[in-house]
C-alpha cells in the first residue's frame, strides 16, 4: 500500500492509455447517462491526482469546450437541423429553401426527438474532449517527451509545443488577469476577456516557441550514419503501420462496423509502428535523465482504461445477438435512456486510477529537494 501512497509523478504514457481507452469508448455510444458517467470519472480523477502545476488547470478549459461544443451542436439543429420526430416543441419563423436543397433549412418547427438526437451527439462530442483534457491536465508535457521513442524527435517537438499551449495559455491569462487587477484595472466582462487575447495568445507562443528552438539548440534528436536501405525499410513499415491503425481506429470509432474488424488492423499496425520505431531509433543519438518507471501502478491506471473500453466492446459485440444491448448503447429519442450493470461496472473501473495512482509531489518540494541534492553533490 506504501507505493500507492507515496508521491512521485506517474508515467504520462499510463495517463494517456488510460484517457484513450475512456474516448474510444465514448465513440461506441449515446446514451447520455454513460457518457455523463465517463465525463465523472475523468472528473473525479483529476480532482484527486491533478498536480499543482501549469497543465494541472487545463482541465477547466476543457469542460467549458464541452460545454460550448453541445451548445453549437444544438444550436446548429435548431437553426439548419432537419425537423425530424412527432413531439412540437416551437415553431420559428423560417425561409423557405430550394427544392434542391432538401434535408436543409433554417428555422421551422422544433421537434423534441431531433433536438435530443444534437444533444447526444454534442454529448459524445464533448466526452471525448473532456476525457483527453483529463490526460492533458494529469500528465506532464516534458515528462511525456521523455518517453516518446527517439524515433519520433520531430514529432515529440511538435507534441511538447501543443500539449504544453494551453496550459501555459491559462496561466498567462490568470497571471494577466492578476495584473490588471492590482493596477485597478477592470478584470471581469465581455471586454476585459477580449482585450486579453493578444498578449495571452502571443505569450503562450512565445514560451512553447522557446522550448522548441532550446530543444533544437541542445541537439535534440541528432542522428549517426544511416544507409538508404535502412531508410527506405522504416519508411515502408511506418506508411504501412499507419494505413494499418488508420483501418482498425475506423472499425473501433465507427459505430456500424464490427469491431473485430478493426482490432486485428489495429493490432498489427501497433506491432509495425512498435518495430519501425525501435529500429529507426538505433540511428539517433539521445540520453534520459532520470527516466520514469513503469510499475505496477502504470499498469494499474493503463489497465483500467483498456478494461473500460474492453467492457463497451463488449457490449457492442452483443448487439448481434440481443437488441437490448443496441437500445442501451443507442436509447430511443422518445424514451428515457436507461443505465445498464456493466456501464456501472465500467465507471467503477474507469474511477480506480483515483485511487491506484500516487499522488504527485509538490512542484516547490520537488524543486527544493533538487537543490538539497545539488549542495550535497
Amino acid at each position: 500500500m506504501s507505493v500507492f501512497l507515496r508521491a512521485r509523478w506517474l508515467h504520462p504514457v499510463a495517463w494517456w492509455i488510460w484517457a484513450l481507452a475512456l474516448a474510444a469508448a465514448a465513440t461506441r455510444v449515446t446514451n447520455p447517462l454513460l457518457l455523463g458517467l465517463l465525463i465523472a470519472s475523468a472528473a473525479i480523477v483529476v480532482a484527486r491526482r491533478k498536480p499543482d502545476a501549469p497543465w494541472g488547470r487545463s482541465f477547466e478549459f476543457f469542460l467549458l469546450l464541452g460545454v460550448f461544443i453541445i451548445v453549437i451542436r444544438v444550436v446548429f439543429q435548431v437553426v439548419f437541423g432537419a425537423a425530424t420526430g412527432s413531439q412540437l416543441l416551437i415553431t420559428l419563423p423560417g425561409i423557405s429553401l430550394p427544392s434542391w436543397m432538401s434535408g436543409l433549412r433554417i428555422g421551422g418547427p422544433i421537434m423534441l426527438e431531433s433536438l435530443l438526437g444534437a444533444f447526444y451527439d454534442g454529448l459524445r462530442l464533448a466526452t471525448i474532449a473532456i476525457v483527453i483534457g483529463a490526460a492533458n491536465s494529469l500528465a506532464s508535457p516534458s515528462r511525456l517527451l521523455k518517453a516518446i521513442p527517439s524515433a519520433l524527435y520531430e514529432l515529440g517537438v511538435s507534441v511538447v509545443v501543443a500539449l504544453s499551449f494551453i496550459p501555459q495559455l491559462i496561466s498567462d491569462a490568470v497571471r494577466i488577469r492578476d495584473m490588471r487587477r492590482l493596477r485597478g484595472r477592470r478584470s471581469n466582462g465581455l471586454k476585459a476577456y477580449a482585450s486579453l487575447a493578444i498578449p495571452v495568445l502571443a505569450g503562450a507562443l512565445d514560451r512553447s516557441i522557446n522550448l522548441a528552438a532550446s530543444m533544437d539548440s541542445r541537439g535534440y534528436g541528432r542522428l549517426n550514419n544511416q544507409s538508404s536501405h535502412s531508410r527506405r525499410l522504416v519508411i515502408g513499415l511506418l506508411l504501412t503501420s499507419i494505413a494499418l491503425i488508420a483501418i482498425g481506429l475506423y472499425g473501433l470509432f465507427t459505430s456500424d462496423a464490427h469491431p473485430l474488424i478493426g482490432l486485428p488492423s489495429l493490432f498489427i499496425g501497433s506491432v509495425l509502428a512498435v518495430y519501425a520505431m525501435w529500429y529507426s531509433g538505433r540511428n539517433r543519438t539521445r540520453t534520459v535523465y532520470r527516466p520514469d518507471a513503469w510499475t505496477l501502478s502504470e499498469f494499474l491506471v493503463s489497465g483500467a482504461g483498456i478494461l473500460t473500453l474492453g467492457i463497451y466492446l463488449w457490449a457492442a459485440v452483443r448487439v448481434g445477438s440481443n437488441m437490448a444491448y443496441w437500445e442501451q448503447l443507442h436509447p430511443a429519442l422518445n424514451q428515457w435512456p436507461t443505465l445498464p450493470l456493466w456501464g456501472v461496472i465500467a465507471f467503477a473501473i474507469s474511477l480506480t486510477p483515483a485511487f491506484s495512482s500516487p499522488p504527485p509531489p509538490s512542484i516547490l518540494g520537488s524543486l527544493n529537494e533538487s537543490s538539497k541534492v545539488g549542495s550535497r553533490t
